[in-house]
């Protein structure tokens, strides 16, 4: 590995969390975070090891069906009481978004269908004033959260019960702070 001031850990180093953790798993927490790498879950919420955090990573942080089924399998299955879904600061995935809401632009492939769920959080926000990219990454936040609460009933009904929290969060990649929020 290029010398670029990580932390390397060895087999050995992990040898005993892999021991520890072989047979099941039993997460604190499931993290539907963006494939952005500068958002890794792990490191973000203080260098956590094998086991900890149940995650999905995908641009944009989007509940789609197979994301959905993975929510649920963590909640249903591992029994992690909590749901973090966290955008972050200039995501490119949401600035796509925020580029068809005010300049109706297009984007070849699959990135215009992929980004289309955020749209309408982007047009949501977009005479808010302030940072339209920040805002709308925090508003499509919510409303993955929403979505995940109304399209899953395994979950819906966990959180009815008390058994699980789903929440929105923003991470601040120049302070490194993680926002929980509303």
């Amino acid at each position: 590995l290029p010398a670029i001031g990580l932390a390397v850990f060895t087999a050995a180093d992990l040898s005993g969390q892999r021991a520890h953790v072989a047979g099941a798993q039993a997460p604190w927490a499931t993290i539907l975070a963006c494939a952005d790498s500068r958002v890794p879950p792990e490191l973000l919420f203080g260098g956590l090891g094998l086991g900890e955090l149940f995650v999905i990573r995908n641009a944009g942080n989007l509940a789609d069906t197979g994301v959905l089924g993975t929510i649920e399998y963590g909640a249903a299955v591992l029994g992690s009481p909590l749901i973090v879904v966290m955008g972050h600061q200039r995501c490119g995935a949401v600035a796509a978004a925020c580029e068809v809401a005010t300049k109706n632009a297009a984007f070849p492939g699959s990135i215009g269908p992929m980004i289309e769920p955020i749209v309408p959080a982007a047009l949501s926000v977009r005479d808010a004033g302030g940072d339209l990219v920040a805002n709308a990454t925090r508003e499509s936040a919510k409303r993955t959260v929403a979505r995940i609460l109304d399209r899953s009933r395994i979950v819906a009904d966990a959180a009815d019960k008390g058994k699980v929290k789903v929440v929105p969060a923003y991470y601040d990649l120049d302070s490194g702070k993680v926002e929980f929020f509303a």
